[in-house]
C-alpha cells in the first residue's frame, strides 16, 4: 500500500508542476531603432528580451529575461534589469544598468562612472518598475559614454562603443511575438558598415 501511496503523491507532484509551467504564454520582445554611437557614427541600436507571462488569476506572477542594448558594430552589449531578476543592477530601483568602473563616463559631468551611477534606465520618473510591465513602447534614458570606443581582444581591437547618451530619452517602438514565431525575432543588422569604418 505504501508503495501505490507513493507512485499517486509523485503523479500528483509532475501534474502539478506541468500545470504550473503550461498556464504560461510565452513571447520574444525587441525594438529597433537608428541612432548615433558616442563617436558619432550612425548606428543600428536593437533592444531584446523574453517573457514568461501567467494570467491575473495564477500564483505566479509574469517574468522576463533583462534586456539587451546592443549597439551595431559594438561587441558590448547592455544588460537592463529589474528588481525581480536574479543580479539586478545595485544602482537604483526601476529597469536600469549601472555604470562599470574604468569603462563609463558620466555624460553630464565626464567623471568616471561606477556601480553607483545610473548609465541606462527605462521610462525614469514614470510607473514602468518591471521589464514585464512594458507595453508598445518606451523610453530610454542613457547618461553615460564610454571612456574608450574600442579595447584590444589578443591581436585585434574591438569596438566597445554604444549608443549616444541624451538629456532627452529615445523613444522605442516595441514588437511582441510568440516566441519562435519567425516575426519573433529582431531584425537581422548589417555588419558591413562595421568593416567600411
Amino acid at each position: 500500500m505504501n508503495r501505490f501511496r507513493q507512485i499517486t503523491l509523485r503523479l500528483s507532484f509532475l501534474f502539478v508542476v506541468s500545470a504550473l509551467n503550461g498556464c504560461a504564454s510565452y513571447y520574444s520582445h525587441y525594438g529597433a531603432f537608428p541612432a548615433e554611437n558616442s563617436a558619432g557614427e550612425a548606428r543600428q541600436v536593437v533592444l531584446s528580451w523574453q517573457t514568461a507571462e501567467y494570467p491575473g488569476w495564477w500564483v505566479k506572477d509574469s517574468q522576463s529575461t533583462p534586456i539587451r542594448v546592443a549597439t551595431q558594430c559594438s561587441e558590448r552589449a547592455w544588460r537592463l534589469t529589474d528588481d525581480s531578476h536574479r543580479d539586478p543592477a545595485s544602482c537604483g530601483d526601476g529597469i536600469r544598468a549601472c555604470g562599470r568602473p574604468g569603462q563609463d563616463l558620466v555624460a553630464a559631468s565626464g567623471q568616471p562612472a561606477g556601480e553607483d551611477d545610473v548609465c541606462l534606465s527605462i521610462d525614469p520618473g514614470e510607473s514602468l518598475s518591471k521589464v514585464t510591465d512594458i507595453g508598445q513602447s518606451m523610453t530610454l534614458l542613457v547618461s553615460c559614454e564610454p571612456v574608450s570606443t574600442s579595447r584590444q581582444a589578443e591581436d585585434e581591437e574591438e569596438n566597445t562603443d554604444y549608443l549616444r547618451a541624451s538629456v532627452v530619452p529615445y523613444r522605442v517602438y516595441i514588437r511582441k511575438a510568440p516566441r519562435g514565431a519567425l516575426n519573433g525575432r529582431p531584425p537581422a543588422v548589417d555588419d558591413s558598415v562595421c568593416d567600411a569604418d
